[in-house]
Parts: C-alpha cells; sequence; structure tokens
C-alpha cells in the first residue's frame, strides 16, 4: 500500500494545471498538454495534445500554437476534424477519436469516455465530445473535460481524476463530489473553476465533500 501510494504521489507530481481544463502531465518520456487555453509560455514541448470538445476555452488555436512543434500529434474528437485543419500546419498530424473507445498513438494509450450535460444544452452527448483516461507510467488519469456526473463517468476506473467543479457547464462542486465518491480514485484534482465559470472556494467546498480516503490536490493556476 506505501509503495502504490508512493507511486501515486510521483504521478500527481507529473501533473499541472492551469487554467480551465489545461493541463500537463510529463510521463514516459512524453509531454501532453490537454486542452490548452491562455497558457502564459511558448514552451513548444508538447508531444501530444489532446482536445475535448471544440468550445474556445477546450480548443483555442493560439494556445496550441505555443505548446505544439512540429513532431506534435493532435487527438481531437471525430466531429471536430473540420476545425482542427485550422491548425494542422502547427502539428505533425491530427487523430480523430470516438467515445468509449480504446487508442495506442504513436505509444501514448488511452480510452475516450463520453463526456456532456444531463439537462443542460451546452455539451450534447450527440456531439460525440470526450474525456481521456491515460496510462500514465502503470496508473489511469482521468481528465473527464465537460461533463456532467453521468453513467459512464460514474463507470470509470481510474487512480487520479481530474474533475470540473465550477458548475453552469458542468458538474458543480458537490456532483463532482458524488462522482469522486462513486469511482473512489486515489486522488482527485478539481479544475475548471474560479476562471471563467466558479468561484476559487469552489474548490474548498468541493475537498469537504470528497469522502475520506481520496486525497484531494489542488493544482490548478488562478
Amino acid at each position: 500500500m506505501e509503495q502504490r501510494t508512493e507511486q501515486i504521489d510521483g504521478i500527481l507530481g507529473k501533473i499541472e494545471v492551469f487554467r480551465q481544463n489545461h493541463s500537463r502531465i510529463v510521463a514516459g518520456g512524453k509531454t501532453v498538454h490537454i486542452d490548452p487555453f491562455r497558457f502564459d509560455s511558448e514552451s513548444k514541448d508538447a508531444d501530444f495534445i489532446l482536445i475535448t470538445h471544440d468550445h474556445h476555452d477546450h480548443f483555442s488555436p493560439a494556445d496550441i500554437e505555443r505548446v505544439a512543434n512540429a513532431k506534435t500529434v493532435l487527438v481531437v474528437p471525430e466531429n471536430m476534424l473540420a476545425k482542427a485543419a485550422a491548425v494542422e500546419n502547427l502539428v505533425s498530424k491530427t487523430v480523430a477519436v470516438k467515445p468509449g473507445e480504446k487508442y495506442v498513438v504513436d505509444g501514448l494509450e488511452f480510452e475516450t469516455v463520453p463526456a456532456y450535460n444531463v439537462g443542460k444544452p451546452f455539451h450534447p452527448k450527440s456531439a460525440g465530445w470526450v474525456g481521456y483516461v491515460l496510462n500514465v507510467d502503470g496508473a489511469r488519469v482521468y481528465v473527464a473535460g465537460d461533463t456532467d456526473a453521468t453513467a459512464e463517468a460514474e463507470n470509470v476506473k481510474c487512480d487520479i481524476a481530474l474533475l470540473p467543479i465550477g458548475g453552469t457547464y458542468t458538474m458543480n462542486a458537490k456532483q463532482a463530489a458524488g462522482l469522486a465518491n462513486k469511482i473512489i480514485p486515489a486522488a482527485v484534482i478539481p479544475v475548471h473553476y474560479g476562471g471563467l465559470v466558479g468561484r476559487e472556494k469552489d474548490g474548498f467546498d468541493f475537498e469537504k465533500q470528497v469522502e475520506g480516503g481520496i486525497k484531494v490536490v489542488f493544482k490548478i493556476r488562478f
């Protein structure tokens, strides 16, 4: 158990969260950016860029340009291929994915999870948008994207979960805590709050409602 805790802590140290849903994961010698948005530097370090859906705070061509290089692989939901053409000159190739599938792309192993709203119109299930479960150094890291606590999300098996908590377009703090308590990751990182939606205090509201045994880790930069 202690060895597993050390492994999870080590992987947590390789995850950064910037604004909204923008995270960077460095593992296995590869750098993965998910939904780069309002990034402050031109890192040009992305081996992979994974996009969850096409809203402007998740698919930002200007921010893709800041992190992409000539070898970068761009991964997008299938219905985004036309939009992704706007940045095809910035990456080596674009790979389209569907919800509920398993993929190995240039050595990166991941699964896609449907990401959508229940009772809200902003992210319809029919759009085919996704969250990702990445295999990171032997652990499963779930980056949920903009979603509610759907049946598919409740069935995710993961060690670390990045869950949106800002409400309006996604789960709020209470709903996200309920999802965390259902899937029981070793650690959970709240995202998508304190900026365009939600308040900085939402993170603490979320933490109070997550059950014991699940480590809540704050990483987002405001």
